[in-house]
């Protein structure tokens, strides 16, 4: 199962080495994809775990008696595609190609599973056909 979590590390928990503790106690594949870290500050990590549910679980109690918080990520972005004129600034923001666009037939494609909800098309498109909806 895979999902994404919102990871809340405060001052005395940024440096310690709880990813490292996490991936070798419950063997759970975590994919980093936005972190804000810095020794001796409170920061934030948006993190995709792979692992069966009950690892994830346990997982997530582990974080918790660490000090840190987990939210569930569960907004997801909508794209009005039909409304689309194939002008790419989309893609051109999207760091992650969930968007992309190219030969043979210059269209643009969404891959909603690599989208990492950093949220750039919705300034990036002039058209504001992104926005963001809870599951």
């Amino acid at each position: 199962m895979k999902r994404k979590y919102m990871l809340s590390f405060s001052e005395s928990t940024g440096d310690k080495p709880i990813i490292h503790d996490l991936i070798k106690r419950f063997d759970i594949c975590i994919n980093i994809i936005k972190a804000e870290m810095a020794p001796g500050l409170a920061g934030s990590m948006l993190a995709e775990f792979s692992a069966p549910e009950g690892d994830i679980a346990q997982a997530l109690e582990f974080l918790a008696a660490q000090g840190v918080g987990t939210a569930l990520v569960t907004d997801k972005i909508i794209f009005r595609e039909e409304r689309c004129v194939q002008c790419g600034s989309c893609a051109l923001a999207c760091f992650s190609k969930a968007l992309t666009i190219g030969p043979p037939d210059w269209k643009l494609s969404f891959q909603r599973e690599n989208c990492i909800l950093c949220k750039l098309c919705l300034t990036a498109c002039p058209q504001h056909l992104f926005t963001i909806a809870n599951d």
